[in-house]
C-alpha cells in the first residue's frame, strides 16, 4: 500500500499532484491514510472506514479536472480544493451540475451532498490576479474579525467534539507534512515551550501595518523584557495569523530580528530565506504563520461560526520533546486554542497604542511573574491558566 496523502488535486492533462504530501504517523495516534486509486473512480476509505473519499470530475475553461474530497470535508473545503486547482476564490466560483438547486452552506459536510463516485460537474469563474497586496488589504489582517471571539476552556463537550472531528485530525496531519522546519539554534534540554502570538498581543498591528505609528512605539511594553526575563525556562515559538512577508517585516521593525539586543531569534520555514543575528542570549525557535492554520467549524448562539485554529499538535509532531506536558499557548484570541484549551493562556489585546492607557500597560510584566512561578511545575494540564492573572496579583511584582 503506498504512504502517500490521500488528498491529490489534479488536471487530467498533468500527471504531476498540486497537493500530494507524504503522510507520516502523527502524535495523534493516527494509523494508515486513506488512498485513493485515481483511474479508479471509486469512493474508499481506510482500514478503519473513518475516512471516505470520493473523486470528482469537472471541467472549467474547457479544461477536465479530478478532485478527491473526503466526505468529512466540509463545502468550505471543496471551494479552497477548487481554489487550488483554478486559483479562482470561493467568492467568485459558480459550480453548476453539483447538486440540486444552491450549494448548500460552506460549514454543510461533503457526505451530506450525497455525492457519488465521478460525478461531473462545472466551474465558471474568473481566476484572481497574484499581486503582492497592501498590508491593509490582507485577508486575514486580525483586527477584521478580532471581535469574534469563542471560548472552548469551559466547554470540554464542544472542545472535544473538535479534537476527534476526522477532518480535524487530518488537516492536522496535512499541515504537518506541509510544513518544513530548518533549525539553526539547537532546542535546549529540558525548557518548556512558550507558543506566542503577536498580533494585538505583543504589538498593535494597526499603526504597523499602516504606517501610523514607528515601529517602536506599536509595541507592547515591556516586551523584550519579558522574553529575556522567560527564556532561561522556555524555549518560545512565534505563531501569527497574517501571511509570512508581513510577519517577517514586523519581527525585523520591532527589532526581534537583525538587531543587536540580547537575544536572538532562530527560524526558518519553506517560505523564506533565514535570518540571524549572532551576538546574544536568547533563542526564539520556528516562527509559524496563517499558513499552519486551517479552518473549523462550529455554532455561536445557533448561528453557524467559521474560524482559523492553531493546533499545537503540529509543533509537536515536529518535536515530540514538546507536548501538552510542558508547552503554553499565550494569545489574544480563545478561538486560537480551539483545539487546545488546556494549553491556552488568553491576554488582553493590545490597541491604541499612542494612548496614555496602552502606554501604561503592563500585562506583560504580569505574564512574566506568572510564567516564572509555573516553569518549575513538572506536568502544565494540572493547571488552570484561565486564572493567571489572580495568580499574578497574589505574586506581587519583583
Amino acid at each position: 500500500m503506498s504512504d502517500t496523502n490521500p488528498l491529490s488535486l489534479k488536471s487530467d492533462g498533468d500527471s504531476d499532484s498540486i497537493l500530494n504530501a507524504p503522510a507520516t504517523t502523527s502524535g495523534d495516534g493516527s494509523g494508515s491514510e486513506a488512498i485513493i486509486d485515481v483511474a479508479s473512480a471509486e469512493v474508499t476509505s481506510d482500514g478503519s472506514g473513518s475516512e471516505r473519499w470520493i473523486q470528482l470530475m469537472f471541467t472549467w475553461a474547457g479544461k477536465p479536472f479530478t478532485l478527491d474530497i473526503a466526505e468529512s470535508d466540509r463545502v468550505f473545503d471543496l471551494k479552497a480544493a477548487l481554489q487550488s486547482l483554478t486559483d479562482i476564490p470561493p467568492e467568485r466560483q459558480k459550480i453548476l451540475g453539483l447538486v440540486k438547486g444552491k450549494l448548500p452552506p460552506d460549514q454543510e459536510r461533503v457526505a451530506d451532498l450525497k455525492l457519488v463516485a465521478g460525478k461531473k460537474f462545472t466551474l465558471i469563474g474568473t481566476p484572481q490576479g497574484n499581486e503582492i497586496k497592501d498590508p491593509s488589504q490582507l485577508e486575514f489582517l486580525p483586527d477584521v474579525v478580532n471581535d469574534l471571539d469563542v471560548d472552548f476552556s469551559d466547554n470540554p463537550t464542544a472542545a472535544a467534539a473538535y479534537k476527534n472531528d476526522q477532518r480535524n485530525i487530518r488537516k492536522v496531519r496535512e499541515a504537518t507534512n506541509k510544513l518544513k522546519i530548518d533549525i539553526i539554534y539547537p532546542l535546549r534540554e529540558g525548557k518548556k515551550l512558550l507558543v506566542l502570538d503577536i498580533d494585538y498581543t505583543i504589538l498593535d498591528t494597526k499603526p504597523l501595518t499602516s504606517g501610523a505609528l514607528p515601529p517602536a512605539e506599536c509595541a507592547r511594553p515591556r516586551l523584550h523584557e519579558f522574553l529575556e526575563a522567560i527564556y532561561p525556562y522556555y524555549d518560545i515559538c512565534i505563531w501569527s495569523q497574517t501571511s509570512w512577508i508581513w510577519l517577517e517585516t514586523k519581527l525585523v521593525e520591532l527589532g526581534m530580528l537583525g538587531s543587536d539586543r540580547n537575544y536572538k531569534i532562530s527560524f526558518g520555514d519553506n517560505l523564506t530565506g533565514i535570518l540571524t543575528v549572532n551576538t546574544c542570549i536568547l533563542m526564539v525557535c520556528p516562527v509559524l504563520d496563517k499558513t499552519c492554520m486551517f479552518t473549523v467549524f462550529t455554532e455561536r448562539g445557533n448561528t453557524p461560526y467559521t474560524h482559523s485554529v492553531k493546533a499545537l499538535q503540529i509543533i509537536w509532531n515536529h518535536f515530540p520533546r514538546f507536548s501538552a506536558k510542558n508547552t503554553i499557548h499565550v494569545d489574544d484570541l480563545s478561538r486560537n486554542f480551539a483545539l487546545n484549551p488546556q494549553e491556552g493562556l488568553k491576554i488582553n489585546a493590545f490597541k491604541n497604542a499612542h494612548t496614555a492607557e496602552a502606554m501604561n500597560d503592563r500585562e506583560l510584566e504580569k505574564l512574566a511573574r506568572y510564567m516564572l512561578h509555573i516553569a518549575l511545575v513538572d506536568d502544565f494540564r494540572s493547571l488552570q491558566h484561565k486564572n493567571w492573572k489572580n495568580i499574578a496579583r497574589a505574586l506581587g511584582p519583583h
